[in-house]
């Protein structure tokens, strides 16, 4: 039987009713509310609904800091992205439960068997049958699902004039300022020539069925992250797995089957726009969609209302202003806080600030289940020199000509460079007290079979010869 709206969302609130209040938003001195936006992916077994994952979050990181981020900190934590994120990383323990035990099977997820394991749908785990995920948001998805919401709060709808288009301009340059229309021209462009407007975010809100940046104040640091209705579109054909997480799971049933939205943020033509197969997506219902192989096909969401409301919603009484604080969780009691995509508490590009859903350490527990699972040819993509390559590798072929399909079809899709190369020197020095206490591998950031007596600049493949030598010495004693 098919779980109602009302009943999807009702599992993700009551998640989130069950944090710690230093969790939530504030009422500030002044008695204004702070608002944050919620989002849940929630698994439908046969006789229940279960919370995967809940989050809070509406923030990411502007494009001149992503070469800084390093696999440490969140490129994107709006609440959507941080959720499935989230869900990635439950799945990701879920599947090095199995390989430390032995079994076959855990409540969501199973060892495929050999007989089932191709070279291109060469996974060695998937998510058990018979479940359906769900996704509920407190709010409209940013992007083109929320553009008929932008146009109804303007106090005048009328169209913006769009600027001409410079032929010179390059579709690959960095955006130089924040207008919430962000301009960008190529290094040749002489002064004369005209700019051209690329990923816009609440600008331009006449042109509908583009693919857009996330929103943000006219005043904020660029940002090229894609909105969330862009990247939960790219996730109806790629599924909810990210590339790492893709590399140990097989993504066939691993698709979100209801978008859950409250009927207050859902505009049906919107909605159809962005995501179903008679909007912008059109294409990926014929023959494109029928060629990719791996498990992958195009699977596009239902969209239904709620009169469900998140108390912490935009839609409060009285003033309100927006939290910067993030958060998430997920089975068994796993949690952390967010500010600007790092553990509550730490600086920013600290390497002891990585939260355990940042890329660096999902990167080293996927390497750490490959290598207990027994599959060399999986361990030696993600022993890899940097995360460009593990996605360029040809275990990830099949999902990088889904993702070529999709932004072909969207077109306007400008990639958030500069997040794939090494670790640079100052970014991860750490002083570690000699005869320190050594805490479980998996829950710190550097990992006990390095020497830890010195200061040291760790770089990821460091980080995993030293896990790889430590469990061989174990091995051999």
């Amino acid at each position: 039987m098919e779980a109602s709206a009302d009943a999807i969302a009702d599992v993700v609130l009551k998640e989130f009713d069950s944090w710690e209040k230093k969790r939530k938003p504030l009422v500030r001195t002044n008695g204004v509310r702070e608002w944050i936006p919620l989002s849940g992916i929630v698994a439908q077994g046969k006789n229940s609904l279960t919370c995967l994952a809940v989050a809070t979050g509406m923030k990411c990181l502007p494009q001149k800091s992503i070469s800084k981020a390093q696999g440490v900190v969140l490129h994107d934590w709006h609440a959507e992205i941080l959720a499935i994120r989230s869900f990635n990383r439950f799945l990701l323990e879920e599947c090095y439960a199995l390989a430390v035990s032995k079994k076959k099977s855990s409540e969501y997820v199973r060892v495929r068997e050999e007989h089932e394991r191709t070279a291109s749908h060469f996974q060695p785990f998937a998510l058990n049958d018979g479940i359906h995920l769900h996704m509920y948001s407190s709010e409209a998805p940013c992007g083109d699902a929320s553009m008929e919401l932008t146009i109804a709060a303007q106090e005048d709808a009328t169209p913006w004039n769009v600027p001409e288009t410079s032929t010179s301009t390059s579709t690959s340059s960095t955006p130089s300022n924040e207008s919430d229309l962000t301009h960008s021209t190529s290094l040749s462009s002489t002064p004369d020539t005209l700019t051209q407007p690329i990923l816009p975010g609440r600008s331009y809100f006449s042109q509908l069925g583009i693919v857009r940046r996330k929103p943000s104040r006219p005043d904020a640091p660029p940002t090229l992250s894609k909105s969330c209705t862009d990247k939960l579109t790219l996730k109806q054909s790629t599924s909810l797995l990210s590339s790492l997480t893709n590399l140990l799971i097989s993504p066939q049933n691993v698709y979100i089957h209801t978008l859950v939205l409250p009927s207050s943020q859902l505009f049906p033509i919107a909605t159809t726009r962005a995501f179903s197969p008679s909007g912008r997506v059109l294409p990926l219902s014929s023959s494109m969609s029928q060629n990719w192989q791996g498990g992958y096909a195009f699977k596009p969401f239902e969209v239904l209302g709620t009169n469900k409301e998140f108390s912490y919603s935009r839609r409060q009484i009285g003033d309100v202003v927006s939290s910067n604080i993030s958060s998430y969780s997920y089975p068994k009691n796993i949690s952390e806080t967010i500010i600007g995509g790092t553990l509550q508490g730490r600086k920013q590009f600290d390497v002891r600030g990585a939260s355990r859903i940042c890329k660096r350490r999902m990167w080293k527990l996927a390497l750490e289940i490959s290598v207990l699972a027994g599959v060399p040819a999986i361990k030696q993509v993600l022993m890899l020199g940097t995360y460009k390559e593990v996605k360029e590798s040809s275990l990830l072929e099949g999902r990088g000509e889904v993702k070529r399909d999709v932004r072909a079809v969207l077109g306007g899709w400008l990639c958030n460079e500069g997040g794939n190369e090494p670790l640079n020197d100052g970014v991860e020095k750490v002083t570690l007290n000699p005869g320190s206490a050594l805490q479980d591998q998996r829950e710190r950031d550097l990992d006990p079979g390095l020497d830890h007596s010195h200061v040291d600049s760790v770089t990821p493949i460091k980080l995993m010869k030293g896990m790889l030598r430590k469990r061989s010495y174990t091995s051999s004693t």
